[in-house]
């Protein structure tokens, strides 16, 4: 067997879209981390995947780059949408629980998340 050919058991087309065979972890997922310039051992030790599945999926991506690209291009569109819609669907209720008073004996947590989050905002 080519050791360079893609392995076709090693990625399955289901209804979450390009998974690794006998997981629920997307091609878009690994993506993910491939685009941040994890290096593949790392991704293949977070995920808990072999040599044999985590050579497969880089093979087929490599094999199949346009089709995966504009696939993975659709999915991070359709999670800004979808993030976008759950934001706007509960910035009332959150405007809500933000303007709510503490409950008794909270003031001091509160207190002290206000001050941590005026320095974050700074250090932005």
């Amino acid at each position: 067997m080519n050791e360079t050919a893609p392995n076709p058991n090693v990625v399955d087309r289901t209804s979450r879209g390009l998974t690794i065979a006998g997981t629920r972890i997307t091609l878009y997922t690994i993506m993910d981390h491939l685009k941040e310039n994890w290096p593949t051992h790392l991704i293949r030790d977070w995920f808990n995947l072999t040599d044999q599945q985590m050579r497969g999926v880089l093979d087929y991506i490599e094999a199949h780059k346009e089709e995966v690209e504009a696939e993975y291009e659709l999915v991070l569109k359709d999670a800004e949408e979808t993030e976008r819609y759950w934001r706007e669907y509960n910035r009332e209720h959150f405007a809500k629980i933000a303007a709510m008073p503490p409950k008794p004996g909270q003031e001091k947590i509160r207190a002290k998340l206000k001050a941590r989050k005026a320095q974050w905002a700074q250090s932005q």
